[in-house]
């Protein structure tokens, strides 16, 4: 049996970049952008609900908020890519049961412990048509081409 390494980063939240990213400093005080795995949320100025996955995520996490974040992957930009937990709860996840997100079946390895979980989540809130479900059809991919 593989034993599975977790690497996880306690923090305190910075800010909110966007509906997928956040900036949070580590114990060590170094500031690092967090980009929220396994979702997608609108990110590009004038896509609909852009702005209610921003007030959602800054909800979930305003400033100062303690967070443990189980890092997936570091990409060259510099971002950090994980699973962000507030009170053994993932946001991630959270934000995909409000509608403010949908699951980026690309990553969604990463997430493989809770996998099901965001499918799920994802498909209650198709059904009930909340935040982006509203609309009669949603683009998957949010990112800028």
């Amino acid at each position: 049996m593989e034993l599975l390494e977790l690497i996880l980063v306690l923090a305190t939240v910075v800010g909110v970049a966007d509906g997928n990213t956040i900036v949070v400093k580590d114990n060590a005080g170094q500031t690092i952008p967090i980009r929220l795995a396994c979702i997608n949320a609108p990110e590009v100025t004038g896509q609909p609900y852009r702005l209610a996955a921003i007030q959602r995520l800054k909800q979930l996490l305003p400033p100062q908020t303690p967070v443990v974040i189980r890092s997936t992957e570091e990409l060259k930009s510099g971002h950090t890519v994980g699973e962000v937990f507030v009170d053994n709860r993932s946001v991630n996840l959270l934000l995909v049961e409000s509608g403010n997100a949908v699951v980026d079946r690309e990553s969604l390895q990463n997430c493989y412990e809770s996998k099901t979980q965001f499918l799920i989540a994802e498909a209650n809130a198709k059904n009930k048509h909340l935040g982006l479900w509203q609309q009669s059809k949603v683009k998957l991919n949010f990112h800028a081409k």
